[in-house]
């Protein structure tokens, strides 16, 4: 069983929370959500928020919080193969109540099925809008269409 090592991001201002499912083994080194340097996250958002690529855990959490974005995953910790969401067994769910009392969330986005389908499952009150992953695993999707369907989180900010 593998615990998940990062903490949430978020502040009172957070208007939207993002969701992935569990930290792959580059995040878990890294000890900041999407390390792995193939991973589109990052570029996505900087896409939609028209701001320059963040490099540093810094950057990245004020580009967040300035933005009012919220940032955790689904899964508290997990059975799970290297970084392989088909992987995953044995899922205990994060509590969102925290960020979700603390913070101004006004809508909850999942990134890739693996986090909508732990957060529908633990979180049946909750509803989530479920964007494609920008994970590397997900190659049919190339960093323009990732970035169209993204998109949405924007009405919300």
């Amino acid at each position: 069983m593998i615990k998940h090592p990062i903490p949430p991001l978020y502040d009172k201002s957070s208007k939207i929370l993002i969701l992935g499912s569990f930290p792959s083994q580059k995040s878990r080194e890294a000890m900041f959500f999407y390390g792995h340097p193939q991973n589109r996250f990052w570029r996505v958002l900087s896409s939609i928020l028209e701001t320059p690529l963040p490099q540093s855990i810094e950057e990245k959490k004020s580009m967040l919080l300035d933005n009012g974005i919220a940032l955790w995953d689904s899964i508290a910790s997990c059975d799970i193969i290297g970084s392989s969401d088909s992987s995953i067994k044995n899922v205990v769910p994060n509590d969102l109540t925290p960020i979700l009392e603390e913070s101004n969330i006004k809508a909850i986005f999942t990134n890739g099925k693996t986090s909508d389908k732990y957060f529908k499952k633990y979180n049946p009150t909750l509803s989530a809008i479920c964007l494609p992953s920008t994970s590397p695993a997900n190659a049919s999707w190339d960093i323009e269409r990732l970035v169209g369907e993204w998109n949405a989180i924007k009405i919300h900010l």
